[in-house]
């Protein structure tokens, strides 16, 4: 294919984005081949929930996966990115839930089908939108295999690992504290609950022996728990108490009579060493409780209001409760005193309400057995490699010490739990099917439980659900385990630990071969992007202003494994620009091509120095953007591309070529041309992972064969292009180029003012070097004369360079009038003297330094180093003049 289509003058890419990405769809070039002949790479893309648009985070998480898949696709693998979004229980189902408030309905109000037509409907709408965001964000899925956790496929298999795992007593139902939100009124996981620093109260009581021979004193925060209370509990070894073990108090306010009982879980040390022990409302004294034998009293219900066993507190809100309370003991005599106290409290990560530690009867799994298999695995060879390692301790040290899962939740939308309870004798019936009768009775009594599953439960099987399993698919077989999971530190314990336990489980392998942790993005000062502080930034706000390619390439290059990627503005701009240097260059090559076509690529002819030196770089570009890439060092790979493609091939190739170029040597043109597309093509392919649109749209208009770049092959670096001397010699001629242009800009020479060169070089090597490259020397240098020998001797004032094995002289008299030249340096002396004078009085003054901010303080010093170094140039300068 020849060059017909022109290139336009600018490159826009809202007018080639959507038009290429549907060229790629018409083509299907992002489906798996499933060809037995190639290599398997695949990917899941952790799906993004629900419950509204892809965010910065999202498109972070993507870009790097669509760069690794793309590459992969180049380097001719059987690519599968498979893509799908999550129900995201609780997060959904709160949105709903909100939206309909500001109708003046509840989800009772409709009823639990009618509730879920509206969520599905929910679902719908967002789905649409992240379907078009991944198409605007140029993500290179297999969209005909999508799929959504509570799709038909993958809701079966959540009810195979449900029965299997309640059938071998994995999945035990049973009184638990759990981690209670009164708001969104379900139960918590440990990692759903947020802890923060609060400044809260210690309230100290005295609850009275009933002997009527003392008082023991307890404290706690949450004065209204106290109503709970079943006993109080000291260190068996604790001297101050012995006399009271076994004895009774009397509860203040509801008079119920409660044991003193010795535990060596209390700390001796801590307040007065006595604890006031409510089994229903907090975790340590439950398990305590178990241990004791002790009623357990709820005095809350699930909306977070005191109940029936709060006496004349029932129906208050908790924390109206324990306002009332606390000033009920104060009158009573039985609080002693109120200290302040900063302390970590829980909070719901979803609704943001205290979280209230809640006896509940709720559905766990036992976690240690599957736990056990992963901590095994990371024993052994074929472990999950984390990426950066740091996180595999984090992960490890977590499993070793996991709790039993809560999977239970009191929502409507999610995965039903399968499970029937029997009215007539109290069993419970789970099976694959719905049944119709009881499995220990056979009374068709029966209702289904009421919860659904944590969203979680269902996004741990997702890197073999999406597959197809439990059936054997095709799928299954060829594309698991995946090959890397991409992902945020913050959902390891979430969600990578649980996929790698179920699938273990459930296949006998492990999910993927490795786990890529990135950070989190943040805004330009570090802070996390959220809504609440209104500082995020929307993806497709960045694409409308700058383009797709650029907000990618920022992102993507903009930190190292495992580190939070701060977003700065100026960051995508020199992305652009980036991308705006490409275009130019590419259409400055497409311009001198004139009939050139593909078959007309030729590089076996000679080559000159600056072709040798422009192919050999490029093999090491090669070598080196695919090797960060394979270790996942997009940041590098990324500064590689940049340096190579901004100041190597664009600054200087593309300069040297218009000698030949306009030259009037044929076939010395059509080297160049040949060199110009080879490297060009080139670029476009290792850049194109990053920069998918772009590469595109000037791949179809240089010389090329084949439909698109996504399947192009990926270059592979070639020896007979490879010639470390020509790097030495460019090297040096680059050299000298920079060292004639800093003369000139220090006194001020334009490039367009022809001035004598002397290049002095003793080793004969050298000198027979740069008179090779005396043509790029002239063409850059534009000198008057241009005398290359070993044997020059001025006697005359010069300006001098010193580069690699050789001297560069300009005589003074060609480049500036001496005493003019005088006259400025002594005036521009003069004004640095007083800036440095004005800068120093500043920062002696006692009072600027007390009152100003720290960075107009530090903008003071960077002037006052700044003129210095400035003034000893002038002074030196104005030295070797008068000399």
């Amino acid at each position: 294919m020849s060059n017909k289509i022109q290139m336009s003058t600018k490159y826009d890419p809202k007018s080639v984005e959507e038009k290429r990405y549907q060229f790629w769809l018409d083509n299907e070039l992002f489906k798996a081949s499933g060809d037995p002949d190639k290599k398997v790479f695949s990917i899941v893309m952790p799906p993004p929930n629900v419950t509204g648009m892809l965010h910065m985070g999202h498109a972070l998480d993507f870009t790097l996966q669509d760069i690794l898949i793309r590459m992969k696709r180049m380097q001719g693998y059987d690519t599968l990115w498979l893509p799908g979004m999550d129900h995201a229980g609780i997060a959904t189902q709160a949105k709903v839930e909100e939206k309909l408030r500001k109708e003046g309905i509840s989800r009772y109000d409709l009823g639990r089908e009618k509730f879920l037509e509206k969520v599905w409907e929910w679902k719908e709408h967002y789905a649409n939108i992240i379907h078009e965001q991944w198409s605007k964000m140029g993500f290179s899925v297999d969209h005909s295999r999508e799929r959504f956790t509570m799709d038909e496929g993958l809701s079966k298999a959540v009810r195979k690992v449900f029965v299997d795992l309640y059938k071998q007593g994995l999945i035990y139902r049973g009184k638990y504290i759990i981690n209670w939100d009164p708001e969104a009124r379900t139960a918590l996981s440990d990692i759903e609950v947020i802890h923060k620093e609060v400044k809260g109260a210690l309230h100290h009581m005295r609850y009275p022996l009933k002997d009527g021979s003392g008082y023991i004193q307890v404290a706690t925060t949450r004065p209204e728990t106290m109503l709970g209370d079943t006993a109080v509990a000291v260190h068996p070894d604790d001297e101050r108490y012995q006399d009271m073990i076994g004895k009774t108090v009397i509860l203040p306010l509801v008079n119920r009579e409660i044991p003193i009982i010795a535990d060596a879980y209390v700390e001796r040390e801590f307040g007065t060493g006595a604890v006031k022990i409510t089994p229903a409302h907090d975790p340590n004294d439950f398990e305590m409780g178990l241990r004791h034998n002790l009623p357990q009293v709820v005095v809350m219900d699930e909306a977070g209001k005191m109940n029936e066993n709060a006496g004349k507190y029932q129906g208050m809100d908790r924390f109206e409760a324990r306002k009332q309370i606390i000033k009920d003991l104060q009158e009573s005599g039985v609080m002693v005193k109120i200290e302040e106290h900063i302390h970590s409290v829980g909070h719901s990560e979803r609704s943001g309400a205290v979280v209230e530690p809640y006896l509940s009867t709720q559905w766990f799994v036992k976690m240690k057995p599957l736990a056990d298999a992963a901590v095994e695995l990371q024993e052994t060879e074929d472990k999950v490699r984390f990426v950066p390692q740091r996180f595999e301790k984090i992960y490890v040290d977590w499993i070793k010490n996991i709790r039993d899962w809560c999977i239970s939740r009191q929502l409507w939308w999610g995965h039903r739990i399968p499970a029937w309870h029997c009215a007539d004798c109290g069993g419970l019936t789970v099976e694959m099917e719905d049944p119709t009768a009881c499995s220990q009775c056979g009374s068709d009594n029966i209702q289904q439980d009421e919860d659904v599953l944590d969203t979680w439960f269902s996004s741990a099987l997702w890197p073999f659900s999406t597959m197809g399993w439990p059936e054997e698919t095709s799928d299954i077989k060829r594309y698991f385990p995946n090959n890397v999971l991409i992902t945020g530190h913050d959902i390891i314990y979430f969600w990578v630990a649980r996929m790698i336990f179920m699938s273990l489980k459930f296949t006998g392998q492990q999910p993927f071969r490795d786990v890529l942790i990135h950070g989190l993005v943040r805004d330009a000062d570090g802070v996390k992007m959220s809504k609440s502080l209104g500082n995020g930034i929307d993806p497709l706000d960045v694409i409308d202003q700058y383009g797709t390619d650029a907000m990618r390439f920022m992102i993507s290059t903009g930190s190292t494994p495992g580190q939070d990627l701060r977003f700065r503005w100026e960051r995508v701009e020199a992305a652009r620009n980036f991308i705006n240097k490409i275009w130019n260059a590419s259409r400055f090559v497409l311009m001198n091509l004139d009939d050139f076509g593909v078959d007309d690529m030729d590089l076996t002819g000679p080559l000159n120095v600056a072709d040798q030196w422009i192919l050999t770089r490029l093999q090491e570009t090669i070598d080196q953007v695919t090797k960060q890439l394979e270790q996942y060092h997009f940041s590098e790979a990324g500064r590689i591309l940049y340096e190579f493609v901004w100041d190597e091939f664009c600054d200087w190739y593309i300069e040297f070529a218009k000698l030949s170029l306009y030259g009037k040597d044929e076939e010395a043109k059509k080297t160049t041309r040949s060199v110009l597309c080879y490297v060009l093509d080139q670029i476009l392919r290792l850049i194109h992972p990053f920069m998918p649109f772009v590469t595109e749209e000037i791949w179809q208009n240089l010389p090329h064969k084949g439909v698109s770049i996504v399947v192009a092959d990926w270059p592979k670096s070639e020896e007979r292009f490879k010639d470390p001397e020509s790097v030495a010699k460019m090297n040096l001629y680059m050299e000298v180029i920079r060292s004639v242009r800093n003369i000139r800009a220090e006194v001020n020479v334009p490039a367009s003012k022809k001035v004598d060169i002397y290049i002095r070089a003793d080793q004969e090597d050298t000198l027979r070097t740069l008179q090779l490259g005396e043509k790029w020397i002239r063409q850059q240098c534009n000198p008057n004369q241009l005398i290359i020998r070993s044997d020059i001797q001025l006697s005359e004032k010069t300006m001098s360079a010193v580069v690699t094995g050789a001297e560069i002289l300009i005589p003074l008299a060609g480049l500036i009038d001496i005493e003019q030249e005088l006259k400025r340096l002594k005036k521009e002396l003069k004004i640095l003297h007083a800036e440095v004078e004005r800068v120093q009085k500043k920062l002696s003054n006692q009072g600027f330094i007390n009152k100003a901010p720290a960075h107009i303080i530090e903008e003071e010093r960077r002037k006052e180093k700044n003129y210095l170094e400035k003034r000893e140039k002038v002074q030196l300068r104005l030295a070797e003049l008068q000399s």
